[in-house]
């Protein structure tokens, strides 16, 4: 029976589930910001939490364990040394999960889960390589520029 059980089963088994929380769970910690179905970022929140708390203890033990649930030994050294000391001072709630409307295919609602005290690195804007470039992004200026008169 299946009593008090609350949380959703993704339409898949058990095996199933634990790959697709790894698979999910590294690509956060890797990213720190996925974008996937809602039902997953809520399933993901709970399966991630807990290994951010692991990596603020910093212990041996608490990264043996963490191997055990993640499996990737990039995802546990990045958990150890750059998201457990940035979560040091906040006693939970490491993650967010902000919806993002539906997926054209199958109209599945889309969200994207992040960390709270993410870094944003914004992309540096690259100068064109030649004469031609150059002039094609200049009439694209001056398009956009008689576009919002």
């Amino acid at each position: 029976m299946r009593h008090r059980n609350i949380r959703s089963r993704l339409n898949r088994t058990s095996e199933h589930r634990l790959a697709l929380m790894r698979n999910l769970a590294e690509a956060l910690i890797e990213r720190e910001r996925i974008q996937t179905t809602a039902a997953k970022a809520k399933q993901l929140r709970a399966f991630v939490e807990p290994l951010v708390t692991l990596g603020r203890e910093g212990t041996l033990t608490a990264r043996r364990l963490a191997f055990s649930r993640l499996g990737k030994k990039k995802a546990v050294h990045k958990l150890f040394t750059v998201l457990g000391p940035r979560f040091k001072d906040r006693n939970g709630g490491y993650t967010r999960v902000v919806k993002a409307g539906v997926r054209a295919g199958d109209g599945a609602q889309m969200a994207y889960i992040e960390f709270v005290e993410r870094t944003v690195v914004e992309p540096k804007e690259k100068k064109p390589k030649d004469a031609r470039q150059r002039m094609r992004e200049r009439m694209r200026e001056l398009q956009r520029a008689r576009a919002r008169m």
